[in-house]
This record gives structure tokens, sequence and C-alpha cells, in this order.
């Protein structure tokens, strides 16, 4: 990356809002919207204040900055920082100048800065670094985020979290912790008040910021602590490496499990009370090279959403679901990967039918949510108390509805077949890729053909996509890469990717308030090139990643005499497939096409999240 050809010195002949509004990136009702919050917040500058309220992308702002200041800029998105370097600057000054070291050549350092006109800052650089400062040009809100994740995901997010805590060189936990640490010691330490603390502090932060799960790893010179927020894990921070042992322990005996065992998996579960919340969370331990890791699971019953339809589930899916779980007898069999919702949708079906008349008896590992009204039972298989072994006590309890939590072999698989033939609703969960797939890996299992046929009612696969935040969503148009990606062209129509005019019609009712002006003439005839896609900025409200909560994708296939016919035929995949469509299901990849029209989530989700 070349030296600037006229650095810092170079004065900004037009303010940057002028230059916005004369690009047309801002209106001046916009421009008077931004320059008021900049106003509210004292010191910050109008190219920040505009990229958080979500008004255009920071790229157009930094691309502004360039050319109003004779600097050459960079997409820190695209840029691999090196993190040896980060030492060369402290975080104290990183943070309070927004500066960011990216790479060193022979006697230059390339540094990112946000404020074009810091002169005084880049020789204080050259003064603590020793090296000749090349400053390049970088998005403010992007610097923030960088400087977050490299320094104060470890430092800064450290301290606010254990602002109460005592000096870490008070804590005396054992270094270089090997499988003969003295127990007795361990469980003295883990009661200690800096590892209680943190420990805690971790818990509710994470529950406060809406993650789903906790991982806490183990590597050969430092720990990891980081959150799944919608789908996706994100770094919070790095404790110190003395306090792994006192750390891992003290999440073991919160869930009961054994300290002293260190060389096995085990499970437990954590209840704690937040506010006035209490919060469930299932504990996992599993042995890895430089220790052990810790998954814990947020369960969280404030948030569990039982209305399949804020879902996004289409109103035909939703019937046809409706009809087959309203049947006194028959199989609904849900499928997806590990994470994609499956029992939340069980349980949606559940507590549809829920009612004082009906006996409904559920084998779950784990029991995820206590649901009033039904009754859980939890599988332990290693005292015997497997899938099948509940399946076969629940035929004796006088159930109208069971629910298995996975049918994963053929002995499980049988008993839930022939309780779906002898006048029971059976419901169940397997991992399979999409619904015409889940017909044969239960062939696969050695199941009858014609008791398959005979027992399923409905087969539905899903998976979930991140939504676009609602703050900073904006409309685009995507280019021929992102396209081929999802194998259409821009000449592609709705026809030939299968829809029907009742999809078409949904889509239009349930558009977003930014999608639906763009579908007034939405028809089967409509082409990709035509359709309106949409993407966020990236804001204080989604965390700079343009993207807010989650969104389920449904593949419904309702079992229609002819796909019965089909299953006793041995049909492969691609024939059931193309019956299940030609009668109206939509598969997941349409389900997906659906939800970006209406301006729901990304293309780029529906592509990485389904096959074509």
């Amino acid at each position: 990356m070349a030296a600037p050809a006229a650095p810092l010195s170079g004065r900004a002949t037009e303010r940057l809002g002028d230059l916005l509004l004369k690009e047309g990136l801002l209106t001046k009702e916009t421009l008077a919207k931004a320059l008021q919050e900049q106003n509210n917040n004292p010191g910050q500058r109008l190219g920040l204040t505009v990229v958080k309220m979500g008004l255009i992308p920071e790229t157009d702002v930094v691309r502004m900055l360039a050319r109003q200041y004779r600097m050459p800029a960079v997409d820190l998105s695209r840029f691999e920082v090196d993190t040896r370097l980060l030492k060369l600057i402290p975080a104290e000054l990183a943070s309070k100048h927004t500066v960011l070291p990216l790479k060193r050549d022979g006697r230059q350092l390339t540094v990112a800065i946000a404020d074009p006109t810091a002169m005084s800052v880049v020789d204080d650089l050259k003064f603590i670094t020793r090296y000749d400062i090349v400053p390049v040009l970088a998005g403010e809100y992007s610097m923030r985020a960088a400087i977050e994740k490299h320094y104060e995901a470890n430092e800064i997010h450290m301290q606010s979290l254990l602002q109460d805590i005592a000096d870490e060189d008070d804590v005396e936990v054992i270094e270089n912790q090997e499988d003969t640490t003295d127990v007795n010691v361990l469980a003295a330490q883990v009661d200690e008040a800096p590892v209680v603390k943190l420990i805690n502090a971790i818990l509710v932060d994470a529950v406060t910021k809406g993650a789903s799960d906790i991982h806490f790893e183990c590597f050969e010179h430092e720990l990891r602590v980081r959150y799944r927020i919608d789908g996706a894990l994100v770094e919070v921070m790095k404790p110190p490496m003395k306090m792994r042992a006192a750390l891992i322990s003290r999440f073991k005996i919160m869930a009961s499990l054994n300290i002293a065992e260190r060389r096995v998996p085990q499970d437990g579960r954590i209840k704690l009370k937040v506010g006035k919340k209490v919060i469930d969370f299932r504990v996992s331990t599993l042995p890895t090279l430089f220790g052990e890791k810790v998954v814990l699971r947020i369960l969280d019953k404030g948030n569990l959403t039982l209305e399949l339809e804020k879902f996004g589930i289409e109103p035909r899916a939703e019937r046809e679901l409706m009809e087959a779980i309203s049947n006194p007898y028959g199989m609904v069999l849900v499928t997806g990967p590990t994470g994609s919702g499956k029992t939340t949708t069980l349980y949606s079906a559940l507590s549809k039918i829920n009612t004082g008349d009906t006996n409904i008896m559920t084998a779950e590992d784990p029991v995820e949510y206590n649901l009033y009204g039904i009754n859980q039972v939890l599988v332990r298989n290693e005292i015997g108390m497997t899938f099948a072994a509940a399946l076969k006590a629940f035929l004796r309890q006088d159930p109208n509805v069971i629910m298995v939590g996975e049918i994963r072999d053929l002995e499980t698989g049988g008993i839930a077949i022939k309780a779906a033939l002898t006048g029971h609703m059976v419901m169940s969960t397997l991992h399979t890729n999409s619904a015409p797939e889940t017909i044969t890996r239960l062939l696969d299992m050695g199941l009858e053909s014609f008791n398959v046929a005979s027992a399923l009612n409905l087969i539905l696969a899903q998976r979930l996509v991140r939504r676009i935040c609602p703050k900073c969503k904006y409309k685009y148009t995507p280019d021929v890469a992102e396209l081929t990606g999802a194998k259409v062209k821009s000449t592609t129509t709705l026809r030939e990717l299968r829809f029907t005019e009742e999809a078409l019609g949904n889509a239009k009712a349930k558009a977003s308030p930014e999608a639906a002006p763009h579908l007034t003439n939405l028809s089967l005839d409509t082409t990709i090139g035509e359709l309106p896609f949409f993407k966020g900025h990236g804001c204080d409200a989604c965390g700079g990643t343009g993207l807010k909560g989650r969104q389920g994708l449904y593949e419904v296939m309702f079992m229609t005499p002819t796909l019965k016919k089909l299953v006793m035929t041995n049909s492969d995949v691609q024939t059931l497939r193309d019956s299940a469509v030609s009668e109206g299901m939509l598969t997941l990849r349409m389900d997906g096409w659906l939800k970006v029209l209406k301006g729901v989530t990304t293309l780029d989700q529906v592509i990485r999240e389904t096959a074509s």
C-alpha cells in the first residue's frame, strides 16, 4: 500500500455534509436529521453519525472523505489485521484516537485512522512506535468495531464485566494445570470471589445480549469466550490463562458435574435467576488438547415463541401442518440440522393441541423447556431409559399424542411407526437435509416402505436464516456473482423457479414496508432482475452486521395419495421432490426466495442455508 500523495496536511475544500448532499447520498431532510443527532452527541463526527443512523453505507462516507482529503482508503472488512502489530500501539491510545496498525513493511507501519485531520496523532504514533507512519483512511464505525474486537474484547470489555473483582494478581490459581491438579485445592479456588463473579458476569452478559450459546474454549496460550448471537459466533473476551482450571471447575460445580474427571465428556444443567427471570443453561464439557471446552446452551423460556406464524411459515404450509397434527393418528416428522429450531416447531405444534381432553407425553434428550399440561420424560441412556424404552412405556400410559425427541435407530423408528398405525399421533425429529430425503433415511434404517407410507402424515424440513436489521435496511442490486451463486440469471422468471400464484399473493400481502411498493406488479413472469433486494448498512442496533434476529425457512411435504404411492414403490428422492413441488410444496430454496422478495432476509443468507 503506497504512501498518500498528499497526506494529512491538506485541508478540506468542502464540508462532508455538502459533499454527501451533492452526490445525492443524503437529502436536505436527512442531512438536517443527521446534524441534529450530531448536536445531541458532542464530539461525534458527521460520518459516524450518518452510519450509526443507517442512512448510508460506511463505504460511501469513506469514499467521500478519501476524495476530500486526497488520502488512500481501506475497507477493514476485507483486511486481515496482523495481531502481532497490536502491541506497537497501546489499547488506550488506539481506543482514544481511533487508530489501528494494519501492516509493517521494513521501517514503514501502515496505520488506519478515522480522523483525516489528526496530524498530531500521527506524530505521536511515530514517536511511540519508532516507525515511519503511513496513514490510510478507514470508516470510524468499522474502526471502533475492529478496535473492540482486537483490543477491547479482551481488555476493556473484561474490565467492565469485572469492575468489582479484585486485581487478578491476588487470585491464586494453579498455573499450567494438568490432570494431577489436587481436587481439594481446586474446589476451594472455585469459590473465590473473582472466579464466582467472572462466571456470573459472563452468564448474565450473555442473557442480556440475547445469546443462544456460550463457548468457553482452551488453547495453548489463551482462553476464549464466545457467544452465539442470531446464529453467528462473536468473541467477547479472553480471560487470564492462570484462571483456566478454576473457571472450568466452577462451571462444572454449578452444573453438578465431577470436577475430578477431565478425560470424558459430561453433561449437566445450571439454573440461574437473572433479575426476575429464571434461566436454564444446558452444560456440556469436552476434553480437548489444552483443557476442557465448555459449551452452555441458554434456555430462556421468556424468549420461547410458540406461534409459528411469527417465524414466517407460509399460510398454506401452516394449514397443512395443523391438519396433519389434528389427525387422531399418524406421524409428523420435523427435520433439519442441530440448532435449526426443530424442538421449537414441535413445541409449537404441541401447544396447539394441548387441551384438557388430550394426554400428551414426550421423551426428550434433554428436556429443553417445561410445558404445562404435557408429561415430559428425560431420556437417560446410561440407566437404560432410551427413546425406545420410553416409547414402550408410553404405550401403557393411555396416550393420545406422543413426541419422541429423535428417531435414531431401527428400534425407535419401528415402535414409533407401530404407535402411529395403532391410533396414536406421533411426532419426532430426524437429521436429514430435506423433506423428501427423510423418506430415504427411514427406509435405510430398515423400516418397511408400506408402513412408512401408511403412517406418515407430513414431513417438515426447516432452516434458520438471519433477518435484515430494520434500522439500517436499504435496497440494492445484486451483482452477477451473487446471482450465479444462487444459480439464477437476471432474466430468470419466477415461473421458471416453479412458484405458484398463491405463494406470490402471500408475498405481496406479507412484504415488509420497504419491499411492498416494489411488488405491486409482481407476477409469475417477473424476472429476477426486476425484483427488489435488500441488505443492512450496519448500525448500532445490529452491532454493525446489518442483520438482527432470525427467520425460519420451511419445506412442508404433505403426504398426499400420490406421494404415498411413490413411497410404496421406493421412488428416488428427485421423483418425490418433483411430485411434491407439482402439488404445491415450496422447497427450502423457494421459501428462501419468498423471504428475499418480502425484504425479510438477504440472498446471501438463503444461498448459505439452502440447496438449489
